[in-house]
C-alpha cells in the first residue's frame, strides 16, 4: 500500500505562539518532526502549513512543503487540502503525525502502520499506558476508552475518547494525537459537520465515533512530551540536547 505522510503545522497556537520554528541543536522543531517521520521510511512526507514561513523552514532543510489556508478548524481538514493539491491518486494510506512531538518514537508509527495495512481499518491512532493517577484528571491529556485491553499486536475499537475520566474505567489509555486513514475515509470524514460531542469536547475523533466511523488503537510503548508551554520546551530540548 502507497502511504503518505502529512504534518500539519501552524504559528498561531495559543499556549506557546510560534512553537514550530523554536530551535534545538539548530534545528526547528518542525523540521526535527520531518527528519523523524522520514527516517520511518513508511511513504513521502510533506509538511502542511498556513505559513510561509514555515515552509520556507522546511524547504532551507531539505524537506517538502505545502501552502494551506488559514481557515481549517482542525488538522485533520488542513491535510486534506494538502492532499487535494498534491493531486496524487496512488495514495492509500494517509499518516497524520503532530508537528510539536519531535520526540515521538519510530516504532510506534511503523506499528500503527503495519496494523492498518494487515487489518484494513478505517482509521487508527495511538495510545499508552497511564503511569502517572493525576493524568486522568489532566484536561489537557486526551484518553481513549478501548473495547479491549491494549497490548502488543492488537487493534482494538476505540469506544470513547475524553479528556476527563473515572479512574475505576477499565481500559483507558493516553491518547497521543497521530492518525492514520484509509484516503476514502479521510475524505469522508472532512465532508461531515462537526458534531456536537466534537464542538463540546473539543475532540474531532468524536466526529468519526458520532458517524459510527470506527478507530482502532494501536499500543506505542513512548509517550513523547507534548509540546505545548515553556516548559515543555525547555524539557524538550534538555533531552534531545542531551542525546545528541
Amino acid at each position: 500500500m502507497k502511504t503518505l505522510i502529512l504534518i500539519p503545522s501552524r504559528l498561531s497556537a495559543v499556549r506557546l505562539p510560534g512553537k514550530p520554528l523554536l530551535k534545538i541543536n539548530g534545528l526547528s522543531i518542525i523540521s526535527h518532526v520531518f527528519k523523524k517521520a522520514v527516517e520511518s521510511n513508511i511513504g513521502e512526507v510533506f509538511v502542511a502549513a498556513e505559513d510561509q514561513d514555515i515552509i520556507d523552514d522546511i524547504k532551507k532543510n531539505g524537506g517538502q512543503a505545502i501552502l494551506t489556508g488559514s481557515h481549517h478548524k482542525t488538522g485533520t481538514d488542513r491535510i486534506d487540502e494538502a492532499l487535494r493539491k498534491l493531486g496524487r491518486s496512488d495514495i492509500e494510506l494517509v499518516m497524520n503525525l503532530q508537528g510539536d512531538e519531535p520526540l515521538m518514537n519510530i516504532e510506534d508509527i511503523q506499528n500503527l502502520h503495519h496494523q492498518m495495512i494487515i487489518t484494513k481499518s478505517k482509521i487508527g491512532t495511538l495510545a499508552t499506558n497511564i503511569k502517572d493517577k493525576n493524568l486522568y484528571d489532566e484536561q489537557n491529556v486526551v484518553k481513549v476508552e478501548t473495547k479491549e485491553r491494549l497490548e502488543n499486536f492488537r487493534f482494538p475499537k476505540a469506544l470513547n475518547f475524553m479528556r476527563k475520566s473515572i479512574i475505576q474505567t477499565k481500559n483507558v489509555y493516553h491518547h497521543l494525537g497521530i492518525y492514520c486513514y484509509q484516503v476514502e475515509t479521510l475524505k469522508s470524514f472532512v465532508s461531515l459537520d462537526q458534531s456536537q460531542n466534537e464542538i463540546k469536547y473539543k475532540l474531532e475523533q468524536l466526529r468519526a465515533l458520532d458517524n459510527n466511523i470506527n478507530i482502532n488503537v494501536c499500543l506505542a510503548n513512548n509517550s513523547p512530551i507534548g509540546l505545548d508551554t515553556k516548559e515543555d520546551f525547555i524539557a524538550i530540548k534538555k533531552i534531545m540536547e542531551y542525546k545528541s
